[in-house]
């Protein structure tokens, strides 16, 4: 079932463009009309100011459920608002179902700041395993869609990720180290050393596109819900990129890892970083 939809018959890629038509319906109708228009009651704190929620968030992940379902019967959504409402969601990942990983607005501070640096993700999952990704950010004009298997593109046209020059100093977006356990504040600590420029990081999903296009070399983070990495971690991957958990591991979406983990645009960039991290950590 999951490859037809996929890959469909002699390369059909009509259920892909159905699925990039949702995800753009989404954002038109739930998250641009709100978009440096959100009323105070229309932004809740969940963990603290750090972690919010807008009425775009739920009713784009409302949005995303109900098309994304029906385009795959017998498919479920892991979104990261219906997670936040209940946790037992997330055991879908372990399951057989086609799992979709849906973030409705990854960034959701800079879009209550009215920025530009916030995007949708979408991820198609089975047996743990990320098998198509899309990545949207309407304010920009890009979309990013990466198959497993058929490569990466950006608004239609092929990405990769490239090689830093072997001497270049790297630029990496890591998680804030305030904002984690002691040993993981440490390892991300490591990151600031010679030979790499670390700056925190913005949207997740931002930063996994800049890394698959080559405009970023690697992301260094400290949490592991799959709503935030599942779709970039496809697309870096299929733009020639490499991924690995402190532990050398390849990061499982659905969690128990390693952390620190790191993303890069080629396997030798992820070495340098897991150097780092494990010299701090």
């Amino acid at each position: 079932m999951i490859d037809d939809f996929l890959y469909g018959t002699a390369g059909d890629t009509g259920p892909l463009a159905e699925v990039e038509a949702a995800v753009r319906a989404a954002a038109a109708a739930e998250i641009m009309p709100r978009h440096r228009k959100l009323a105070a009651h229309e932004i809740i704190e969940k963990s603290g100011p750090h972690d919010l929620v807008t009425a775009a968030d739920r009713l784009a992940e409302e949005h995303l459920t109900a098309a994304l379902t029906k385009l795959l019967p017998g498919s479920v959504v892991v979104g990261e608002e219906s997670v936040h409402a209940d946790p037992a969601v997330y055991d879908a990942l372990g399951g057989d179902d086609p799992v979709w990983i849906v973030d409705p607005v990854d960034g959701t501070r800079q879009f209550v700041r009215g920025e530009a640096g916030f995007c949708t993700l979408v991820a198609l999952a089975q047996h743990g395993e990320v098998l198509a990704s899309w990545t949207y950010a309407p304010v920009l004009g890009e979309m990013a869609i990466a198959v497993r298997g058929r490569g990466a593109t950006l608004n239609g046209t092929p990405i990769r990720s490239g090689a830093p020059a072997p001497d270049a100093v790297l630029k990496v977006a890591m998680s804030h180290p305030d904002y984690t356990t002691e040993a993981q504040k440490q390892a991300l600590l490591g990151l600031r050393t010679e030979g790499i420029d670390a700056r925190p990081c913005g949207s997740a999903g931002l930063e996994y596109l800049a890394v698959a296009r080559g405009a970023g070399d690697a992301i260094a983070f400290n949490w592991e819900y799959a709503w935030d990495h599942a779709a970039g971690l496809l697309l870096v991957t299929e733009a020639g990129g490499s991924q690995a958990t402190l532990s050398g591991s390849p990061f499982r979406i659905a969690g128990g890892n390693d952390l620190p983990f790191t993303a890069a645009r080629d396997e030798n960039t992820v070495q340098r970083v897991l150097t780092a991290l494990r010299t701090g950590g």
